[in-house]
């Protein structure tokens, strides 16, 4: 069992946390793992079903980059987190298409997700 601490700002609404062993194999996050700036991106394991993909249809992955991928994660699980913002509440994927198939592929139910908060505006901007 691990203990920690976590300390959150005073006007904090609501977060949620979870723990587990990583369903991808991948090592767990250091304290470095992560932003520790106020408002700056943060690393967490997302669920796959959690994560909207509004460009998945716009073009078809690497096959060949996509297998590389499976063979790689499944041995040493995933290196670098996808891209992801959040934007009240809901997350949006725009980046890591081919690691992202790499886990659907592969069954496991979460990817490792640098996420950042964006606002309406900023989720108009990345789907131009």
């Amino acid at each position: 069992m691990a203990n920690f601490v976590l300390q959150v700002p005073n006007n904090l609404k609501s977060f949620t946390v979870s723990a587990s062993v990583s369903s991808n194999g991948s090592p767990p996050l250091s304290s470095s793992g992560s932003s520790g700036g106020v408002g700056g991106p943060v690393i967490l394991e997302l669920p796959l079903d959690k994560i909207r993909r509004p460009l998945m249809r716009t073009r078809a992955n690497d096959p060949i980059k996509v297998q590389e991928l499976m063979d790689s994660i499944s041995e040493i699980g995933l290196l670098t987190p996808i891209d992801v913002l959040e934007v009240e509440g809901v997350y949006y994927g725009f980046s890591g298409c081919h690691r992202y198939e790499a886990h659907q592929r592969l069954g496991l139910p979460t990817i490792r997700c640098k996420i950042r908060r964006g606002t309406k505006e900023t989720l108009r901007h990345h789907l131009r």
